[in-house]
């Protein structure tokens, strides 16, 4: 097992570069599912969850090429829509439905086991489900797969019963290729979307709308292959950005995309934090003491609930009360519990955390109990008191790359350890 060992009062300072968006390369790498040709996508973050797909997608007979940050994709090899033989790795990732869209895409049928991912809550696949119908196709589970089949996809008007991402861009993916048009109603809005739409329209696609609430999708006959550059990760910028802040000096985060962080700037402010545009980077200087803050996570172009996490060891070093209110996921402060072992005073009742903020931080032995929990945790080792150990660092593993490396090169002292 794999630990990261972070000895914490060592204060941050310098420049980071920000990689390609993980919530972007999931989605746009089945997308190249859609068509037998070749695709080069650049600032693609070597992440473990790019490396299952790419593991996935192989035994499909799709064939890879790495050289650095550039990803060349070669669909002409695909000869199967049968996922169920990859079962194991199909459940190690959340991300793993969009081959749903893409294969009933391109094939008009798909079976792909169940997907995994982190355990934050309650994440059923209904509203993909509702699309694909509305499409033309019928649905089956069939041994714990999903087996989707239509003799012809059709465009339809989706209503979305609440927004949904996932849903957003699956339904995508299985619309740029059916007949007609297809309109996405109540339609996620994050910039991860309006990438992968921006990606699918390079392909031949026509979409209209993403970034909107309405998302129309006029049907093409036949897509090809093409050159893209991935968005900036917004949420592995809000982390280095919080980071930058808790050890009260300076730090440049570029290549990134102020637009796409006004929420947390917004709250960074607030807590007594400046933070400075410059065109594509963003320059933070924290300043001790916080102000205690309220969140409340929401859909984009409201507060990410995959910043939470982070911010909340902002928070526990605040002067007052903090209260966070997640109204994504229901599960999502399982990490709190872990904290408090290293001093912070937090109780959680059902969707809400309230947080005293206190003075320091102790360094203890903590477990990442999911991909931003992690982060959050290596987050609270660098402010704590003497040494802190995080394992289950896999979970971080999926989201940032060279996370350890980033935060030495701006003074963190962090080391990966097999223990």
């Amino acid at each position: 097992m794999e630990i990261y060992e972070i000895e914490g009062g060592h204060k941050l300072e310098g420049e980071i570069n920000v990689t390609g968006a993980k919530n972007a390369v999931l989605g746009i790498i089945p997308a190249t599912l859609l068509c037998s040709d070749v695709f080069t996508i650049e600032n693609v973050p070597n992440i473990n969850d790019v490396v299952k797909y790419k593991k996935i997608l192989k035994k499909l007979g799709v064939t890879f090429e790495r050289d650095g940050d550039v990803l060349t994709i070669n669909s002409k090899g695909l000869c199967d829509y049968d996922c169920s033989p990859y079962e194991d790795e199909i459940s190690e990732m959340r991300a793993s439905y969009y081959l749903i869209g893409a294969l009933l895409g391109r094939y008009k049928k798909a079976i792909v086991p169940l997907p995994g991912g982190c355990s934050i809550g309650d994440r059923p696949i209904d509203l993909h489900l509702k699309g694909f119908r509305a499409l033309g196709a019928k649905i089956e589970n069939v041994h714990g797969a999903i087996s989707v089949e239509a003799e012809k996809l059709k465009g339809a008007r989706i209503y979305l019963d609440f927004v949904s991402v996932g849903a957003t861009i699956n339904i995508m993916l299985a619309a740029v290729l059916a007949e007609g048009e297809t309109v996405i109603e109540n339609a996620a809005k994050e910039p991860h979307v309006v990438d992968i739409a921006n990606f699918l329209n390079h392909m031949g696609a026509n979409i209209k709308g993403a970034g909107t609430d309405t998302i129309k999708i006029r049907g093409v006959k036949k897509l090809h292959g093409c050159d893209y550059n991935v968005i900036p990760d917004q949420i592995a910028t809000g982390t280095y950005m919080i980071a930058a802040a808790l050890t009260d000096v300076d730090v440049l985060i570029k290549n990134a995309i102020p637009k796409h962080m006004e929420a947390l700037t917004s709250k960074l402010r607030e807590m007594g934090v400046e933070v400075i545009n410059e065109g594509f980077g963003i320059r933070v200087r924290g300043k001790r003491p916080f102000k205690s803050a309220d969140v409340k996570t929401l859909p984009y172009p409201g507060f990410p609930t995959d910043l939470q996490q982070p911010i909340a060891i902002l928070m526990m070093l605040a002067d007052g009360v903090s209260i966070i209110e997640e109204s994504i996921f229901e599960n999502r402060f399982k990490y709190i519990e872990e904290l408090r072992r290293m001093g912070a005073d937090a109780t959680v009742k059902d969707r809400t955390c309230v947080i005293q903020g206190t003075d320091q931080l102790s360094g203890t032995q903590v477990r990442a109990t999911d991909l931003r929990a992690g982060a959050a945790m290596v987050l609270a080792g660098l402010v704590a008191d003497g040494f802190t150990r995080v394992s289950n660092i896999h979970y971080i593993d999926r989201g940032y790359e060279d996370f350890d490396k980033n935060l030495r090169s701006l003074g963190a002292v962090i080391e990966r350890k097999e223990v």
